[in-house]
Order: structure tokens, then sequence, then C-alpha cells
């Protein structure tokens, strides 16, 4: 190597080794001053002694071992703040399942906590295989799905029937509430489970204020009480294509 080959290795040493960047997340001092990292100030440190001495072969040797340690360094880095991601998605995860479970929202969202316990449970499993990628993506999986729950009452199963004069309620009508199936032509679903109810059951056109509907499931959904005016409701799941 000649001198000014061996002058620039130094040079990049002297601002390379001693400055360790591998993300703009914030890194614990325990994680930054790693083994490797003291290891390439070490190294760094005789490099540049023994080019001052004139002993070029070991500054040389020196100043390749530094680059060597810092590289480890980063990638060392790199891993724990991984790591370090992977646990605080996992927690996210954990904290969010925990309180969807706690307001029944397995449910009212079966199919949302239903793809997040699983992706939950993979995420674990690829954290223990080490796989921290891919137990990074599953972990966020979690998260992303788990947004979709909120903390709304479960659709109703009954409905009383309110007045003409001031709700227009019929069959047609109360079949088109976006919490009975959002669709008046689903009327006849309505009709069939309560027309025993009916003053007159051979006549869908007839019913009553103060009648209890009951309000059948049709895409799998829970239902349980009565409706409420001004309370929200979960959304009728949309139909399997």
């Amino acid at each position: 190597m000649d001198f000014n080959s061996l002058a620039t290795l130094v040079q990049a040493v002297a601002s390379d080794s001693s400055q360790t960047v591998v993300s703009d997340q914030e890194v614990p001092p325990g994680v930054l001053n790693n083994e490797y990292y003291r290891e390439s100030l070490r190294y760094k440190k005789l490099a540049q002694e023994a080019f001052e001495y004139g002993d070029y072969d070991a500054a040389a040797q020196y100043a390749a071992e530094s680059l060597k340690f810092a590289q480890q360094s980063n990638e060392y880095i790199a891993l724990q703040l991984k790591i370090r991601e992977v646990n605080t998605t996992l927690l996210q995860a954990k904290t969010r399942l925990d309180w969807a479970a706690s307001i029944g929202a397995d449910k009212t969202y079966p199919i949302q906590v239903s793809r997040a316990r699983q992706s939950y449970d993979q995420a674990l499993q690829a954290k223990e295989a080490e796989q921290w990628d891919e137990a990074l993506r599953l972990a966020r999986e979690a998260v992303q799905v788990l947004a979709e729950v909120q903390e709304l009452a479960p659709l109703p199963a009954k409905y009383t029937v309110r007045p003409w004069a001031t709700s227009r309620d019929c069959l047609w009508n109360i079949a088109g509430y976006s919490w009975v199936y959002g669709d008046p032509t689903k009327w006849k679903i309505l009709y069939e489970a309560n027309k025993k109810k009916f003053p007159q059951p051979d006549n869908p056109n007839l019913i009553h204020p103060g009648m209890v509907l009951d309000i059948p499931s049709i895409r799998g959904e829970y239902r349980t009480g009565v409706w409420v005016s001004g309370r929200a409701y979960v959304p009728l799941p949309k139909p399997v294509k």
C-alpha cells in the first residue's frame, strides 16, 4: 500500500469509526457503546499512533481492523433497534387485543379480532425464531387490523315499532335502517320472523306501535338487546363475495 492510500485509510478510520450512524432512531447508550464499537475505537487509536510513529504496515492493519469492527458495530446496533421495534409493536398489539376483548369486540368485530389474533400469534413465533423482519410485519399487521375496531354497541336483536306519523315505520323502512339490514328489500326476513306477532299474520302491512320485532342475523353478525335511539352501533358486516 502506498503512502497516499494509507493516509486516506487512516483518515477514513479517524472520521468514521468514532461515529456510528445506522438509523434516525435514538440509540440507547448501552447499545451504542457496544463491544464492537469499543474495539473499533481501540484499533483507531493504534492506527493513528502507528501512522504518526511511521510504522505504516501496522497502521494499515490497525485501520482495517478498526473499520471492520465499526461495520460490525453498525450491524449490531441495527439489529438491536429492530428487536426493540419488534417488542414495542408486539406490546402495542397485545394492549390493543386486551382492550378489544374487554369491550366484547370478538362478537362485534369477529373477523378483525380473529385476523389480529392470528397475526399476533404468528409474530410471536417469528420472534422466537429470530425472524425479526417477519415478526415486525406481522405485529404491525395486527395493530393495523385492530385500528378498525371501535367501542360501539353490538347490533340490536330487537326493535320496538314507532308511530307511522313520526317515524314512518313499516317493514320496508325498518329493514332499510343501517342497524337492521340497510336494505329495505329484505323486509320479508323481518316478516317471516315476526308474523305470528302481527294482528293479522297474513298481512305484512299491518303493524302497530309498541310491537317488538325480532331482527334475525343475516350474515352471522352478533346481535343483542333492543334498539336504542341515538346509540352508535357497529356496522353490518359486508356480504361475502
